[in-house]
């Protein structure tokens, strides 16, 4: 990868830790931004409750309740575009669980960069399937 790309690819991953510090939820924070090719942001999100839902203590304290009313980073920021996701790049500060690897193929994203990390262990298995997906679907993954 070239100097120039990786400073771009540093950037827009500051900015997705950035969106990420928006989420109120206390245990994990996760934030997506979905990039142009002529590295415009096009797109952002952060994993939280739908909108006009209530973000109350209580709910993120639940974990059986907070996982089925959340709505993931990757999948606001999808949502929230106003285009096509055609050829465009994600960074995201984690990496995604099979369901937002489905929407991040589908919707036509090309490329995700993701930090190099370790993967929590209690997704791993999905994880592991997002991984498997993204192979078969032709979307490049850059962890760096």
């Amino acid at each position: 990868m070239t100097g120039l790309n990786s400073k771009w690819d540093a950037r827009f991953l500051e900015l997705a830790q950035l969106v990420a510090s928006w989420s109120k939820d206390p245990s994990t924070k996760v934030g997506a931004v979905i990039v142009r090719p002529n590295r415009t942001v096009l797109s952002m999100g952060y994993n939280g409750f739908p909108r006009g839902v209530g973000d109350f203590v209580d709910r993120y304290a639940d974990r059986e309740i907070k996982y089925q009313m959340v709505v993931h980073a990757e999948a606001n920021a999808i949502v929230s575009a106003a285009e096509s996701l055609l050829g465009m790049t994600m960074y995201g500060t984690l990496y995604p669980c099979c369901e937002c690897a489905k929407l991040i193929i589908q919707s036509g994203i090309q490329t995700l960069v993701v930090p190099r990390a370790e993967r929590l262990e209690r997704y791993a298995e999905s994880m592991a399937r997002s991984e498997r997906m993204f192979v078969e679907s032709g979307v490049v993954v850059r962890q760096i």
